[in-house]
């Protein structure tokens, strides 16, 4: 496969995604609020006892040490060692430097450990149980950000992950029963996301239909095929439509015996392990193949990239075809690992969420993935403190992913813009 070298470079299409704007205080006022809001913990609602880490397995080669520590004292080191982070990015501001991505995700694992130590005084965390779960959550989310990359970078919002990834867990439900597969449903459920794909690519790319709009109505056009669907048929026939086998966890040899990170991240189902490979052949597609340059010269400067004889429409529904692909994969999870068969409205909004990965990334397949993981970890431990008894109200736990994705976007992703012609359009001629 030729290299990114074949072809000329339209201006700027390296740069999508890229940081243009004057550096803001955006960053550090979030990160003075989370400090504050640490402080107060440390203040006022300080919890007798000792939380305990738990670090390893019973499986694992070796076990590492428990790590316990006093709830009180926790919370006063993590509040001060916020502080001094909040004020070094304000100097950083002020200096008219950004505040960098490593500051920001050194100060989330304090401030993470921190709160765990607070909110679970007394009790035990299984780390282990709570990294791996969070992935496990994150795969959906992971593939539907993959998606919205590879469509946004071609110039067309993916507003309909949601819908590809409901579809995709809806065929992936019915067409595993009927094919007793589990590689049966996740293909299935791969075509069905590429059924959704192929009709906002039919309205946005050939009848230039507001690409926004469409997502939207898309979206909930597949939530009522669904439901009706579950209701008049899978309801009636769940043996046989909606009982489908469920991929098991597989530990890689070795490497799922190193602590921590062998049961994180390689005691996994087939899916996860998809999942690290779609991340890589998506970065390298992108970025490291002549197609990937076309790609994101149609997203950059479509006019450009049609004077130098590029499909722009054909390229963008290329494009569109393999991400609702993607999506689809990602769909599998709710109904061939997760639950053991289909539910309405069962992603309940993930794709919206895999968007706003999507846009915390800055268009990027890592840095989205990396986005898309915090909030599966973000929706994880919404279910641990609950099993923990933390004094955090249910409320505020069933919405914290949400909150997460708020913040992520609103205040830490910087200032960013997609690729040109996202969103726009293309009339030859």
């Amino acid at each position: 496969m030729s290299t990114t070298t074949d072809m000329p470079v339209p201006a700027n299409v390296e740069g999508a995604g890229a940081v243009e704007a004057p550096v803001t205080w955006k960053a550090t006022i979030m990160l003075g609020l989370v400090s504050l809001a640490m402080a107060f913990l440390a203040l006022f609602e300080q919890r007798d006892g000792e939380t305990t880490f738990r670090l390893a397995t019973a499986n694992d080669f070796f076990e590492l040490p428990e790590a316990t520590v006093s709830a009180n004292a926790a919370v006063a080191v993590v509040t001060l060692a916020l502080i001094a982070m909040t004020a070094f990015s304000a100097y950083l501001t002020y200096r008219g430097r950004p505040t960098s991505l490593w500051l920001v995700g050194v100060f989330s694992v304090v401030a993470m450990i921190g709160f765990l130590a607070w909110a679970a005084a007394g009790e035990t965390v299984p780390v282990v149980g709570l990294l791996a779960g969070s992935i496990t959550l994150a795969v959906p989310l992971v593939f539907g950000a993959l998606g919205g990359v590879l469509g946004e970078r071609a110039g067309v919002v993916n507003i309909a992950i949601d819908g590809q990834l409901l579809f995709g867990a809806f065929a992936g439900a019915m067409f595993g029963t009927l094919f007793a597969s589990t590689w049966g449903g996740l293909g299935a459920a791969m075509l069905a996301g590429a059924v959704v794909a192929l009709l906002l690519g039919f309205f946005a790319i050939t009848y230039m239909v507001q690409q926004v709009i469409v997502g939207v109505v898309l979206n909930v056009l597949i939530i009522g095929v669904t439901s009706f669907l579950f209701s008049q048929v899978m309801a009636e026939n769940p043996d046989t439509l909606n009982s489908p086998p469920h991929f098991s966890r597989i530990t890689i040899p070795l490497l799922g015996d190193i602590p921590l990170i062998g049961p994180v991240l390689f005691r996994q189902t087939i899916l996860v392990y998809l999942m690290y490979v779609a991340v890589a052949v998506v970065y390298f597609a992108l970025f490291r193949t002549k197609w990937g340059l076309r790609v994101r010269a149609v997203g950059e400067h479509p006019k450009a990239a049609d004077t130098v004889g590029i499909k722009v429409n054909r390229t963008r529904y290329t494009t569109l075809l393999i991400a609702g692909l993607v999506a689809g994969a990602g769909g599998a999870t709710y109904t061939l690992v997760s639950v053991p068969q289909f539910g309405r409205e069962m992603t309940g909004g993930a794709g919206y969420i895999a968007l706003a990965a999507v846009i915390f990334g800055r268009w990027h397949p890592i840095r989205a993935t990396l986005a898309a993981l915090l909030f599966g970890f973000a929706t994880n431990l919404s279910g641990v403190l609950s099993v923990l008894g933390s004094p955090v109200p249910s409320q505020f736990m069933l919405m914290l992913p949400y909150v997460v994705t708020v913040v992520a976007v609103a205040g830490l992703v910087g200032h960013s813009r997609p690729p040109a012609a996202d969103g726009v359009p293309y009339r030859k001629g």
